[in-house]
Parts: structure tokens; C-alpha cells; sequence
């Protein structure tokens, strides 16, 4: 059994290398990783749906910032992508295109490109549609393209989403149902995101430009930020806005072995000069809802967002209250993050981070008043990551490669694999998995994988012990794949092929 369950040590352990990593990782700009599926409603109609054509300009309801621009309104492609360009409303969609992503010769730029292929919108099979759903100031926008037609193969469909968040400028793609039209520009789409010249931009592994499939599949753009802000969320007890916030808790997580080190500022002057400290630790924030404190951690200057919720909202629509997602009870809902992945559990539809859906996790046994925790190991289904309790993460129990768990039974008997414990294909063919191996391990520098089983590597998956994609590695790159820049420590390495998904234990040291 892998415990994740969150304590409170965890918890500032994940506030401080949130701080790290928003300066390491800010250069990269963009993360991508698989998610739960999971489909939103959408139900106004995009106008102008001609044949490689744009919408007109559409409102998004929030500001988003996307690759370091901030935009309140885009236009959507008949041909599958949601574009941030205002100058494109009304106006011609390109349909063909050959490069993979990023390249500054990509016909489209600024977008995010749900399925982008050569649709046809005109003939009246598919819809397409957007919406607004949720609570400020964690509102989603979602685009719905729903059952449309690929242009030459018009019994091909493509359905699918793209969901932009609110404050937290994340990205959603939910790959519905994409299917190929070969005999048509090779069958080319990409799922992917792009920036404005076309010299950065990322994309899942196996969803570049290329002829692919893909059937209820999730992927997530997490955007890294260059500067990190303290996030300090806590419900409204009579409505007004105005809470009282334990500064101790901000200290203890931003420093907490010396938290004594930390100070705390009404402006970011104040808090360079080291004037006006804020003294007592139960501050009542003077502005509504939300407000900016500047901390000062032993020199370096930190924004702390005070930030007052009503906690009668279901943020993540993951079906627990929000009050109760204060695992570690200090008030904070923002630094409970069961899997680490940086999102906070009441904005985390997914919270243990094992692709299956929080609301389909928190459910109770049968005649029970408890939480349902299948392995009985005292962590409810939806904290573990291993909900059988069989050394195997569930996430790792996705033997067909479809990022959804929930599929697999490989012994037909309507129960998924990562409920029981009595099934773990990573050991059911000993003969192939004893032929591959990591070599060195321990290393710190580089991981090899030896194959000699005959059956050619698809694919390699790093996880951390909490079930966070680390990084996905290519056939190609597998025998040669460098972890100097990962943290100490155990991970598990998925290695894919042809007759199924194997996995190792890889010490980094």
C-alpha cells in the first residue's frame, strides 16, 4: 500500500516545492497530463459554422492568460481549435497542414487545438457549442464540438471539448470520440496547444500531427507561473466577505522549520522596507473576498492571497463539500493537495490523482455510514492511489493504455482490475517482464531500459509515488533517458508494449 493521504507535513512540503518549481520550471511555460474523462455541458450555439471558417468574437465571461497574454474573449474554428486571435473572427480557418507542434510555420497560432483537422460543419450532422459553467472566481469555458463530420469520409466523426479555467488558467481537452479520414490529407489532426509564433507549443505523446484515434481520453495544460503567490483560501462564515485569517498557518507553510522567519506586510513597500509588520496572526482581511499580504521569508518577498470562499459552492463539482476538503484542518482549503499535482483538492475533480473522478470515488458502501475504502486501510477510495491495497497505484492498472482505469477487468468479471487485489497484470507474464530491465538503479544522472523480450517498447511513463505523471518517454528515447533534474527518490516506471504495461521500481539518488 502507497499512502498519500495528506498530513499536515505534506502539505507545507507541497507549498515549498511549489516555490521551487515555479522559478525552475517557468521557462518550460506549459505541463501537459492525462486526466480523468469527464464531459460538461455546453449549450449556446457557435454562429458562423461554414465549412474552414471562424466564429465571430465570443465573450469568455474572465480574463485567461494564455502564454503570458491575458484575453477576456476568442473566436472558434470550424475546424476544431479555439483561437485568441480577435483579427480572425469571421474569417478563413486553414484546413491543411503537415508540422508537428511547436513550428513557425503552423497555419495556426494562438490557439488551443481540441482536434484540429479538416471538418466539415456545413452539411448539419455535428454542433458545435460553448457555455459557461461553475462559480467565480473558478468559472470553466467550455466548446463542444459534438458528432461533426471529417471533410471527404463524412461518416467519420469527431466529438470532443476544450475547457479554459478560470483564475487558475488551466486547459482542458476531452478527446469524446475522434476518428480518422485517411483518404484526406493523411488523416492529419493534432491535440495540442500553440503560441503566437509558433515557436512554443506542447502536445500528448502520440497526439501530434499524424493519423490517430482517440475514444474518451482527458488531457490537462497546466501553465507554470514565474512568480509564486501564497494562496490562502478559507470559507465564509456569515457571507460578508470578511473572515479572520491565522497568519501562523501562512508562516508555518512557507518556512516551516524557522517560521519565525517570515513577516508579514500590508504592501509589497512595506515588506521590502521591513515597515508597518502586521503583528497579531488573526488578521481580518479589510477588503472583500479577496485581498494581497506580502510576506517576507528572510529576505526574498512573497504575495500572499487572502481569499474568502462560500463554501456552499462545489468548486471542482467532485460531489464533496468544499469545508470538508480541509483535510489537515488549519483552515487553509488551498494547501490540501492529495496528489501533489498543484491543484488544491476543492478545485481537484480527481484528488488522489488516479484518473477516476473524485464523484465517482466518494461514494458509501452499501448499508454503511462510511466512505467507501475498499482495501480497508482507513483511507477512503477517494485519497488512495492503490484502492486495492495490491502495491500497484491504480493509475498503473490502465493496462490498455487509455488513461481510464476504470475499463480494465482483465478476468471478465464486471469488477475493474484496480478494485481487486487478486489481479496486477504487471506480474501475469513473468517471461516478458523479466527480459526488461532499468539499468543503473539507483543513478543519478541517467535510466536505461534493456529489452530483450522481443516485443518492442510503445511507450515509457515516469510516476511519482503519489500517481503524478512525471514524464512520458518515447520507444526511442527509452534506452537513454535522463533524470539528473528529478528529485531523490522512488519512482515508478511504466514501460508499455505490445502485450501489455509493465511496472519498475526506479530509485533516483
Amino acid at each position: 500500500m502507497i499512502n498519500n493521504y495528506l498530513t499536515t507535513k505534506s502539505a507545507r512540503n507541497i507549498v515549498l516545492a511549489m516555490l521551487i518549481c515555479s522559478f525552475k520550471l517557468a521557462a518550460q511555460e506549459y505541463a501537459v497530463m492525462p486526466i480523468p474523462y469527464q464531459i460538461y455541458s455546453a449549450d449556446m450555439a457557435v454562429q458562423g459554422t461554414q465549412d474552414d471558417h471562424c466564429s465571430n468574437l465570443i465573450p469568455l465571461g474572465f480574463n485567461f492568460n494564455f502564454y503570458g497574454n491575458t484575453y477576456n474573449q476568442v473566436v472558434v474554428s470550424t475546424n476544431g481549435y479555439i483561437d485568441f486571435r480577435a483579427e480572425m473572427a469571421n474569417n478563413y480557418s486553414p484546413f491543411s497542414f503537415s508540422q508537428t507542434i511547436p513550428n513557425v510555420n503552423f497555419p495556426v497560432k494562438n490557439a488551443v487545438l481540441g482536434s484540429y483537422q479538416d471538418l466539415n460543419n456545413s452539411n448539419g450532422q455535428g454542433t458545435i457549442s460553448y457555455g459557461l459553467t461553475g462559480v467565480a472566481p473558478y468559472r470553466k469555458f467550455v466548446v463542444l464540438f459534438d458528432n461533426n463530420s471529417l471533410f471527404a469520409c463524412e461518416t467519420s466523426k469527431s466529438s470532443f471539448q476544450m475547457i479554459l479555467y478560470e483564475t487558475l488558467n488551466t486547459i482542458d481537452v476531452q478527446l469524446i470520440d475522434k476518428q480518422i479520414c485517411t483518404s484526406w490529407g493523411g488523416g492529419n489532426t493534432v491535440s495540442g496547444i500553440i503560441n503566437s509564433t509558433g515557436d512554443a507549443g506542447l502536445s500528448p505523446q502520440g497526439r501530434n500531427t499524424g493519423a490517430w484515434t482517440a475514444y474518451h481520453e482527458g488531457w490537462r495544460y497546466t501553465k507554470y507561473n514565474s512568480s509564486f503567490t501564497y494562496l490562502f483560501a478559507k470559507c465564509d462564515d456569515d457571507a460578508d466577505g470578511l473572515v479572520s485569517f491565522n497568519l501562523n498557518v501562512v508562516k508555518n507553510d512557507l518556512i516551516p522549520v524557522e517560521p519565525g522567519l517570515v513577516k508579514l506586510f500590508p504592501t509589497e513597500a512595506d515588506a521590502i522596507a521591513l515597515t508597518n509588520e502586521i503583528q497579531d496572526p488573526n488578521y481580518t482581511n479589510t477588503l472583500p473576498y479577496d485581498e494581497l499580504l506580502y510576506a517576507n521569508m528572510n529576505g526574498a518577498v512573497v504575495k500572499v492571497q487572502l481569499r474568502v470562499l462560500n463554501c456552499a459552492n462545489d468548486y471542482d463539482g467532485d460531489s464533496v463539500d468544499t469545508a470538508a476538503e480541509d483535510l489537515n484542518f488549519d483552515t487553509n482549503l488551498a494547501n490540501d493537495d492529495t496528489d501533489a499535482d498543484g491543484l488544491p483538492n476543492f478545485l481537484d475533480n480527481d484528488d488522489d490523482g488516479d484518473l477516476i473522478l473524485t464523484s465517482a470515488e466518494y461514494v458509501f458502501n452499501r448499508g454503511l455510514a462510511a466512505i467507501q475504502d475498499t482495501d480497508g486501510d482507513g483511507i477512503a477510495n477517494y485519497l488512495d492511489n492503490d484502492d486495492d491495497g495490491d502495491g500497484v497505484l491504480t493509475i498503473l492498472e490502465d493496462y490498455n493504455n487509455n488513461n481510464n482505469p476504470a475499463d480494465d477487468d482483465s478476468n471478465g468479471d464486471n469488477i475493474p482490475d484496480y478494485l481487486q487485489n487478486t489481479v496486477a497484470l504487471g506480474v501475469a507474464q513473468p517471461a516478458i517482464q523479466d527480459q526488461i530491465s532499468l539499468y543503473p538503479n539507483p543513478s543519478s544522472s541517467v535510466l536505461h531500459i534493456m529489452n530483450t523480450s522481443g516485443s518492442a517498447i510503445q511507450s515509457v511513463a515516469i510516476y511519482s509515488t503519489a500517481g503524478q505523471l512525471i514524464q512520458t518517454v518515447s520507444a526511442a528515447a527509452s534506452q537513454n533517458i535522463s533524470v539528473s533534474d528529478w528529485a531523490a527518490g522512488l519512482y515508478f516506471v511504466k514501460v508499455n508494449v505490445q502485450e501489455g504495461s509493465f511496472t519498475y521500481k526506479f530509485n533516483k539518488n
